[in-house]
C-alpha cells in the first residue's frame, strides 16, 4: 500500500479568517468548504494543499508542527517577510544559524510557520 500526502490541516477557531491568509500568502484559491472546513488548493502539482480546521479545543503553548516555506534567496527574504506581515502574520524571530537564515512569524491565530532563505 503506497500512502500519498493529501493535506497538512491547521486547527483553528475562523477558519475563514485564516484561509484568507494562507490562501493570499500561498497564492492560491480557496478549494471548497464543508463543516467546518476550509480546504483550499495546492501551491502546486504534488504538492498537498492546506486546510483549515474549526476546533474550540484548548491551544496548546506551542505548536508541535509547523510549515517551513522556501524563498528563492536570501535577498528575497525581507520582502517575502514584509508581504507575510502586511497579510496579518506576526515576526517571531529572525534566525541565523549554521549558514541558513530564517524568519519565525506566527499567522493570525498565532500559528507559527518559517520562511526560509534557499
Amino acid at each position: 500500500m503506497q500512502l500519498r500526502w493529501d493535506a497538512v490541516t491547521i486547527d483553528c477557531r475562523d477558519p475563514e479568517v485564516l484561509a484568507e491568509f494562507w490562501s493570499a500568502l500561498l497564492d492560491v484559491e480557496v478549494r471548497g468548504r464543508w463543516q467546518q472546513y476550509v480546504g483550499l488548493y495546492p501551491a502546486g502539482p504534488g504538492m498537498p494543499r492546506l486546510v483549515l480546521q474549526q476546533t474550540d479545543d484548548p491551544r496548546p503553548a506551542k505548536n508541535t508542527l509547523h510549515l517551513d516555506l522556501h524563498v528563492p534567496s536570501l535577498a528575497d527574504l525581507p520582502a517575502a517577510v514584509e508581504r507575510a506581515v502586511g497579510l496579518g502574520a506576526t515576526l517571531v524571530a529572525a534566525v541565523e544559524q549554521d549558514g541558513q537564515t530564517w524568519r519565525t512569524l506566527a499567522d493570525p491565530e498565532g500559528n507559527v510557520f518559517c520562511l526560509v532563505a534557499d
